[in-house]
């Protein structure tokens, strides 16, 4: 018994699963995962990742589940591609010069000054995480 509790304590682990780009498939539209600048991904309490193509797709994905249920949110930096960075604290731009997966011309930014620069040579509009919660709600 005693070594029936250990391994399920092993597999229960708070950490998020590296993407198999080229391999994994995005939870929410089944895409094969490719692309290193837009994927997304999150973590729940309970320590079981979802892995996305886009953070649009993950965004869709949230309207179907409880958010509380979700310990991390992690999004692709656009300028650091396969790099995750907090989704929560990411800037996002929604232009129509910078392609994502699924469309919705989304693309996360480490920090605000890159995000400005981006929108400057590419127009668009940049949101924050609770504004992009709260379109794509």
């Amino acid at each position: 018994m005693f070594v029936f509790v250990v391994f399920a304590l092993l597999g229960c682990s708070n950490t998020i699963k590296p993407i198999a780009y080229g391999s994994d498939g995005c939870h929410f539209c089944s895409m094969t995962i490719v692309d290193k600048q837009h994927a997304a991904q999150f973590l729940t309490k309970k320590g079981r990742t979802y892995s996305f193509d886009a953070s649009e797709c993950m965004l869709n994905y949230l309207k179907e589940i409880d958010k509380s249920t979700v310990s991390a949110f992690l999004a692709n930096d656009y300028d650091s591609p396969g790099e995750t960075i907090d989704a929560t604290k990411a800037m996002y731009l929604i232009s129509k010069n910078i392609p994502s997966p699924m469309g919705e011309y989304l693309t996360a930014f480490a920090n605000t000054e890159n995000a400005k620069y981006a929108q400057e040579k590419n127009g668009g509009e940049l949101l924050t995480w609770n504004e992009l919660i709260v379109r794509f709600q």
